[in-house]
C-alpha cells in the first residue's frame, strides 16, 4: 500500500472506530451484550476493566484508540496507527477552515423587482397538475 493512501485509511479507520464503539456500548446497555460480535465483547470488557481505575472519558478514549489501531491494520495500514491530527485553531480562537463565497445564483438579475417573489413551477409538475385538473372536467361533464 502506497504511503499517500495512509491517510485516507486512517481516517476511515478512525471514523468507522468512533461509530462502532458508540454502537457497541449502546447495544451493551440495552442488554445486547451477547449479539455483540467477539472483538466487539472483548473491546467492552476491557473498557468496562479500565472503568474502575480511569474516568469514563478517558476509557473511552483508550478503547477508541484500540479499536482504531485494530481496523488500521485491518483496512491496510502499515505500521503503527499514526495519531490523529488535533485541530489547530486560529488567533481568533475559532478552527482554521477556508472559507468559501456564496455562488450567484444563475438567472438572478440586480434589475428584478425585489418586492415580487420568486417562484419556480418545475415543467413536469405543472403538465402533472394541468392534466389532472383536464382529466377532472372531462369526466364530469361525461357524468352528466
Amino acid at each position: 500500500m502506497s504511503p499517500s493512501s495512509s491517510p485516507g485509511i486512517a481516517r476511515k479507520a478512525r471514523t468507522k472506530a468512533e461509530a462502532d464503539f458508540a454502537t457497541w456500548l449502546m447495544m451493551a446497555k440495552l442488554g445486547g451484550f451477547d449479539d455483540l460480535p467477539a472483538n466487539a465483547q472483548s473491546f467492552l470488557t476491557s473498557y468496562r476493566s479500565r472503568l474502575e481505575t480511569m474516568s469514563e472519558a478517558e476509557s473511552t478514549a483508550l478503547a477508541v484508540r484500540e479499536v482504531y489501531s485494530a481496523y488500521y491494520s485491518e483496512m491496510g495500514g502499515v505500521g503503527a496507527a499514526p495519531e490523529p491530527k488535533a485541530h489547530t485553531p486560529t488567533s481568533e480562537g475559532k478552527a482554521a477552515r477556508p472559507q468559501r463565497r456564496p455562488q450567484p445564483q444563475p438567472g438572478l438579475s440586480a434589475a428584478r423587482d425585489s418586492t415580487r417573489p420568486l417562484i419556480r413551477i418545475s415543467l413536469p409538475a405543472l403538465l402533472i397538475f394541468a392534466s389532472m385538473v383536464a382529466a377532472i372536467v372531462a369526466f364530469g361533464f361525461l357524468a352528466l
